[in-house]
């Protein structure tokens, strides 16, 4: 990419000439819930499978995991495991005995129906970057910390992106507002300027039962009705090695009692969190995850969960996490196999290294993506938006990210692969013939809307037809589609009386005081 100055200097130019001229154009795909029709990638044998699911049975049965939730213990001593101290240790006909339990798929209502998901069932379903606590964009062009207005307009980009089918967590953190409150002022953005299903953070009492009582409200919906089925979702990592902490455990256990789903992503790291060995990090995953969701079926048999993987590895010379790595993409497919194996639907990321939204950010991504797909991934989060391990959030990236989203969607669609006597085309090429084209057959003129994938964001002009309209890179590109979509968002409608009691809800809740911040 050229220096940032040049980069400036185009982007006030024709670039921007071309964007008052009339906007940027921007044809996505509709809403839909992409299936997986592939195989899997499976890169271990029988024997492979039966030796990571024995490692895993060994570390719950033979070192134990460490809850620091008391009620989490209490409940293990009564399911008969053997507790000392924080430690738990679980035998394996337990754990398989709770991990029937959960059902293989499951759905999670949103305020607005037609933006219902179904996890499992060969969908693989696409997620907002969560969580970072920094933001870049080109117009800044400096790591900044995150703001509300800035987290409003990721949301913005999640709501009006068809392949961004789930809101996940703060797509980036707003500092500006003190963390004891800052969890009401978000969801109150999300619940109004999205409606996809809703996510929560497991940090204790008070931020989930505010978060579930704000879904409830927005979906218009009794106690009973909001308990009958899942309306929203956290998900939560463990501590590693070996370790769930008090907070993200008391979440999901409220949570899963009032009948809301939840994910399980111990966050490994090959070399710092884990063994260096990909096997060593994979039985480690499963063992910190599957103690977890048999501790949830205990308490709720049949409660919706999902295993997640966050395997990957360190860059060995400096400590820094690595993502999007051959390392990462195998223990991904490892794990994916894994959650065949134990009947539960699976969530994974996609993710990288790189500081900003360049060829590195996209390569990265694209393998994590990619990877997410070879593993059969029901929920692949962090999916638009993520740079920096997960340190920064960028609209362009976003919306780079959104364009792969949408070929990897194009490339599950089943007109693709028809093989009916239309899509072979005999007749079609005996009319063509050996010195004819395809071009001006009606066979071409009927589908050529429709034949092949079309990008939103990506240049197939040839060299000089791209450098007479600017020479504009794909990032800068991406940057002025940002503008265009904030600039002319509208918010999904919500009823009056929804939105007012949300408001009063808010305001009633930071004049209590909020939420702790001690943990």
């Amino acid at each position: 990419m050229p220096d940032a100055p040049t980069r400036r200097r185009r982007s006030g130019g024709r670039a921007a000439n071309t964007a008052r001229r009339g906007g940027v154009q921007i044809q996505q795909m509709s809403w839909r819930l992409p299936r997986n029709t592939d195989a899997p990638t499976e890169p271990l044998g029988p024997e492979g499978v039966e030796a990571l699911h024995q490692g895993a049975m060994r570390i719950l049965e033979e070192i134990g995991i460490e809850f620091l939730n008391e009620e989490a213990l209490a409940l293990f001593r009564d399911a008969g495991c053997k507790v000392a101290g924080t430690n738990v240790k679980m035998g394996r006909d337990w754990v398989m005995e709770m991990i029937a339990r959960a059902p293989s798929s499951f759905e999670i209502a949103a305020r607005n129906p037609a933006r219902n998901i179904t996890l499992g069932d060969g969908h693989i379903l696409f997620g907002n970057v969560s969580s970072p606590p920094n933001y870049y964009d080109l117009e800044l062009g400096r790591k900044v910390s995150g703001t509300r207005e800035q987290c409003a307009n990721l949301l913005r980009l999640t709501q009006y992106f068809n392949c961004i089918h789930f809101a996940g967590g703060y797509p980036v953190e707003p500092v500006d507002i003190h963390a004891g409150v800052r969890h009401l002022d978000v969801l109150y953005d999300k619940l109004t300027l999205t409606d996809k299903v809703m996510h929560a953070y497991s940090l204790g009492r008070e931020r989930v039962e505010d978060v579930m009582e704000m879904v409830r409200i927005a979906n218009g919906l009794t106690e009973e009705e909001f308990r009958c089925k899942p309306y929203m979702y956290t998900n939560i990592n463990s501590t590693s090695p070996l370790k769930h902490d008090i907070p993200m455990i008391d979440g999901c256990l409220r949570l899963v009692r009032r009948g809301q789903a939840v994910v399980v992503s111990p966050f490994t790291l090959a070399g710092a969190m884990a063994p260096v060995t990909m096997a060593g990090a994979v039985a480690l995953s499963l063992a910190e995850a599957l103690s977890a969701i048999a501790l949830f079926q205990f308490v709720r048999p049949g409660a919706p969960c999902m295993i997640g993987t966050f395997t990957s590895n360190v860059d060995m010379k400096s400590g820094a996490p690595a993502f999007g790595t051959p390392e990462y993409m195998r223990a991904t497919q490892m794990t994916g196999q894994m959650a065949r194996y134990y009947g539960l639907p699976m969530r994974a990321s996609g993710v990288c290294a790189a500081n900003v939204p360049d060829g590195q950010a996209m390569w990265e991504t694209s393998n994590s993506l990619w990877s997410a797909v070879q593993s059969g991934a029901n929920m692949v989060y962090h999916a638009a938006g993520w740079l920096e391990g997960g340190l920064i959030a960028s609209p362009e990236k976003f919306i780079m990210d959104c364009e792969v989203l949408q070929m990897i969607q194009r490339y599950f669609e089943p007109a693709i692969t028809a093989t009916d006597p239309d899509s072979i085309a005999v007749e079609t090429i005996a009319e063509v013939g050996p010195n004819g084209h395809f071009f001006g057959v009606q066979h071409t003129q009927d589908r050529y809307e429709e034949a092949f994938y079309s990008p939103f964001l990506s240049d197939w002009r040839n060299f000089e037809a791209w450098d007479l309209a600017g020479g504009v890179w794909t990032a800068e590109r991406a940057h002025l589609m940002f503008k265009e979509i904030i600039a002319n968002f509208e918010a999904p409608p919500m009823e009056a009386g929804r939105r007012e009691e949300l408001r009063d809800f808010v305001a009633r809740r930071k004049a209590e005081g909020g939420a702790p911040t001690d943990f």
